[in-house]
């Protein structure tokens, strides 16, 4: 087979590509794949916008910890943007079909934003730590220009391994069949149409997971000191207010790491699995889906907001 160029396009072909499973999973899965997707969407929509709504509109959420917030809610909302509406429109349309400037572009977005959220989240975990622990020198350390240093590092780190990334992915020919066995253009399974081993995006793919690691063992490290002066604080209620800050953030970093670890260390099969696909929605859709619920929308001060802007936009009568 000629070497494809990058005048090519590739399938994105979802779940199989043995006929009889095609069949039944357009037949049975198909309206469930895209009610699922749908709504996984709408939620991450809705929700990460009201979240920067809310923390715009109040001043009284203009701190460093709902600062790092809207970012995350901005990363989440990029994030979902440049894989779900591409695949609901290409299961809508029966055209399976992604560009090769497309592809490109997605794996290139795909890194800089799911980078960047490695990196705030852990300023997150350092931000949490520096106000639990050391809330004396808090307002020093985390001040409104360290806050922005701290993001623009954050996009400047994703911006750096994106651009590593899509450059090695596409710099070695692919002479097997386009067919991509996802949902969007996945670089493990972009690494399997290659004529050859790309040992340049693996050596990246390897020092990514590395900072990745580095970056889980610190937040850990964090949240172990976090944990220790929350269990030392006389004030039950004090203790409630800082775990259900913390927990469910450490909930959310678990559950995006353990699946984008499991999709890129665990060797690519022969053919392709139910079980890929999978693990990468784990690592796609579903951390910007509940962030909003489960790590925001819960929190007490976000919910005052919330009441607020209802209150200001819908006045009661009298």
């Amino acid at each position: 087979m000629d070497n494809l160029t990058s005048g090519s396009s590739f399938l994105l072909m979802g779940f199989s590509n043995i006929r009889e499973l095609q069949i039944l999973h357009a037949a049975l899965f198909l309206m469930a794949y895209l009610a699922l997707f749908l709504m996984a969407y709408l939620a991450a929509l809705l929700g990460n916008l009201l979240i920067i709504t809310l923390i715009t509109k109040d001043h009284g959420l203009h701190t460093p910890m709902y600062f790092f917030l809207k970012n995350l809610s901005f990363l989440d909302l990029c994030l979902i943007s440049i894989t779900v509406p591409k695949s609901i429109t290409n299961s809508l349309t029966n055209c399976n079909t992604i560009s090769f400037p497309g592809c490109v572009s997605q794996v290139f977005f795909f890194f800089l934003f799911a980078t960047t959220e490695v990196a705030l989240l852990t300023v997150m975990s350092y931000d949490r730590y520096m106000a639990i622990c050391h809330p004396l020198r808090y307002e020093i350390l985390m001040s409104r220009g360290a806050c922005m240093q701290m993001a623009a590092s954050s996009w400047v780190s994703g911006g750096v391994n994106a651009i590593l990334h899509t450059a090695a992915t596409f710099s070695i020919p692919r002479c097997r069949s386009p067919d991509v066995y996802q949902f969007f253009c996945d670089v493990p399974q972009l690494l399997a149409l290659a004529c050859s081993y790309n040992i340049g995006e693996l050596m990246v793919i390897g020092l990514s997971l590395l900072l990745d690691f580095v970056c889980f063992v610190f937040m850990d490290i964090s949240y172990i000191h976090i944990f220790s002066a929350v269990l030392r604080m006389p004030s039950r209620a004090g203790r409630s207010k800082a775990f259900s800050t913390c927990l469910p953030h450490l909930l959310v970093v678990t559950l995006f790491f353990s699946s984008d670890f499991f999709a890129y260390l665990r060797p690519l099969p022969q053919s392709p699995s139910t079980l890929d696909l999978l693990v990468s929605v784990f690592y796609t859709v579903v951390p910007p889906t509940v962030n909003p619920l489960i790590y925001r929308l819960r929190n007490k001060d976000m919910k005052v907001a919330l009441r607020k802007l209802l209150v200001k936009r819908h006045p009661p009568s009298n």
